[in-house]
């Protein structure tokens, strides 16, 4: 499973955290000072280091955390294409300060006198969007290793279980706090699934990062009645015109699998209507047309 097209089509706004993380990362490991990330008790409740909270928020503290935490971050670029980045920065925001309020409220129970008692990362946004990659990213492929039943969701799980483990409970603990956050999201907590940034925010961080190499061109992810439709979704109906016949209707689960690929749901039902809701068939319609 992919998070859809290749690149940072449609995901400005992950694609300005990514570099950030990167940033933070590297920066502070060329100067040594990684193994010094982190949160703990004396941080928070001793001597108040407001540099350690923001930088939690961004920076790894070891490269294997790095390499697998990008990993996650850029699959899950896939959310930001489902719901807008208007309202995926909201849900960055939401996961990020509430997953570190949880963090801070489990510092001060533990009162654990080690170094670091948090490692540094943004672990609560990744582990929230396990959330919704649980309950709203279907299944579309099955199979068996050695008697072992696994799908095409089970590596982006195993990523996430090694990033974890990665540094054991330091790791467990803002992992468990970015579920929780994800989980309150998922429930509406407040109507935050409402909320969304203006229209400035997509725009601004489409200026503020750096064209990606591979992405394709910029292009409406929706399609609202009245407006001018996507581009892949004109690029479908040019191709593949409309059938005379009435056809059936496509399933939610097979609009939501094209959706979880990258595409945008009007193209999506589109191609599937054209395909008689043959999933396989749709997507190759739906690369023929961005391939234009």
């Amino acid at each position: 499973m992919n998070g859809g097209p290749s690149g940072f089509h449609n995901a400005p706004v992950t694609r300005a955290f990514v570099i950030s993380s990167a940033l933070f990362t590297v920066f502070f490991g060329i100067q040594g000072r990684s193994t010094k990330l982190g949160l703990s008790y004396l941080d928070i409740f001793g001597k108040f280091r407001l540099w350690k909270l923001i930088v939690s928020v961004f920076a790894f503290s070891s490269t294997p955390e790095l390499m697998f935490g990008l990993y996650l971050l850029y699959y899950f670029r896939v959310f930001e294409r489902q719901i807008g980045s208007n309202k995926y920065s909201v849900f960055i925001l939401f996961s990020v300060t509430a997953s570190l309020l949880f963090e801070i409220l489990a510092i001060a129970f533990l009162k654990d006198p080690a170094v670091n008692l948090v490692t540094s990362g943004p672990y609560g946004l990744i582990f929230a969007s396990f959330v919704p990659f649980f309950f709203d990213i279907p299944v579309s492929t099955r199979f068996r290793v050695f008697g072992v039943h696994f799908s095409d969701k089970s590596f982006i799980y195993l990523a996430g279980l090694q990033l974890l483990l990665s540094s054991w409970k330091r790791s467990v603990l803002p992992g468990i706090c970015g579920i929780l956050c994800g989980s309150l999201y998922h429930l509406n907590v407040f109507c935050i699934r409402k909320a969304k940034f203006p229209e400035l925010i997509a725009s601004f961080f489409s200026r503020l990062s750096l064209p990606t190499m591979g992405s394709l061109p910029a292009a409406p992810t929706r399609n609202i009645a009245g407006s001018v439709p996507s581009f892949t979704a004109q690029q479908v109906e040019r191709n593949y015109p409309s059938p005379m016949l009435s056809t059936t209707e496509p399933t939610e689960d097979s609009i939501a699998t094209l959706v979880s690929m990258g595409f945008d749901r009007n193209s999506a039902r589109q191609a599937l209507v054209h395909a008689r809701n043959d999933v396989t068939a749709a997507t190759n319609i739906l690369l023929e047309a961005q391939a234009h």
